[in-house]
């Protein structure tokens, strides 16, 4: 009956088979961090149907549960706020009845496959390319940590050649008998300063560049991926649910309870392949936007580091034009005068 609802298009079912794995369990971290993901998302208990700004400031509201308490005599007749409270508290109770099922399940079916005794849903080629974007952003981190190294290693080389050049004129003006060899190493140290804050300004570039491929782009598509995983996760939980059901006995009440289960695992079917198809998407723009930022950035940084130590200001400062990065005048704010256009 539900074969031709459970089909899956681009993926499979892996079963998970136990082999005695089963103890080392306590010491795995990716069961716990995967089982805080199943909880982290509670109920939102502050999006009803129902408005009342008088809710929450009192007790009223609640409604006493048993059949041990009898109203009092001289209790009043309930008015329309008593009837507002009362649908607030039923549709925030059926929220959490309804995550605390969801939450459930969910769990239940990712034991299951970390004991190795359900099957999941995989789509390898997606799961891939997942895999190798965690990757590549692994990659880029280092490259975006040693780059903020190298600014901050720039910026105390300035500072220091600053300083010494200060100084080199300084004997300059006070060592008559040394004035011209102390007044053509100032010369140079101020060369060497205005290439290396050109540099700077070149690297920052690079690495502001390279920040916000890693930190917004890269985890803008991973977030997707995130919901994308957790509606797997949900997917197969009902999947799982509508076959056990399916397997059972055959009566009025169950085949009431297999519609719904069927309608429910429809619902999740379809959110699962939505965020598929969207993670996919991401994946792809993701790839064509990388490439065309590290083409460029890759070739800024080549350029501008080959000419600084090729001592060649002319194509260092061209280098800068290229990529319409300007500079700040010295003195401006710590650690670089770069500014993007």
């Amino acid at each position: 009956m539900t074969d031709g609802i459970l089909g899956k298009a681009a993926t499979m079912e892996i079963p998970i088979h136990g082999n005695g794995e089963a103890g080392q369990l306590p010491e795995d971290d990716g069961l716990e961090q995967d089982l805080q993901q199943v909880m982290v998302s509670g109920p939102n208990l502050n999006e009803t149907s129902i408005v009342s700004g008088g809710y929450g400031g009192s007790g009223d509201g609640l409604i006493p549960t048993g059949s041990g308490r009898h109203p009092s005599h001289n209790a009043t007749p309930s008015g329309p706020g008593d009837e507002v409270a009362r649908g607030i508290a039923g549709e925030k109770f059926d929220i959490v009845k309804k995550w605390g099922i969801n939450t459930y399940k969910c769990t239940k079916q990712l034991l299951s496959e970390r004991f190795g005794r359900g099957s999941r849903t995989v789509d390898l080629e997606l799961e891939l390319q997942i895999e190798l974007l965690r990757e590549t952003k692994r990659k880029y981190e280092s490259v975006l940590q040693l780059g903020r190294a190298l600014t901050a290693h720039l910026y105390s080389l300035l500072q220091t050649q600053h300083a010494l050049g200060d100084a080199f004129a300084d004997l300059s003006q006070k060592s008559p008998e040394l004035q011209e060899e102390f007044g053509y190493n100032a010369e140079t140290q101020k060369l060497l300063c205005k290439n290396g804050e050109t540099l700077l300004g070149a690297v920052n570039f690079f690495v502001s560049s390279i920040n916000t491929l890693v930190t917004k782009t890269m985890e803008d598509t991973l977030m997707t991926v995130k919901q994308y995983e957790a509606a797997r996760l949900e997917y197969d939980a009902y999947r799982t649910d509508l076959e056990e059901l399916s397997l059972g006995p055959r009566d009025a009440g169950t085949r009431g309870r297999l519609e719904s289960a069927q309608a429910t695992f429809q619902a999740h079917r379809d959110k699962y392949e939505k965020l598929r198809g969207d993670v996919a998407i991401k994946l792809k723009f993701l790839e064509e936007n990388k490439i065309k930022v590290m083409h460029k950035q890759l070739l800024l940084f080549h350029n501008a580091v080959s000419a600084y130590f090729a001592g060649n200001q002319k194509q260092l400062e061209q280098t800068l034009q290229q990529f319409n990065i300007k500079l700040r005048p010295p003195g401006a704010e710590k650690p670089s005068w770069l500014e993007e256009q």
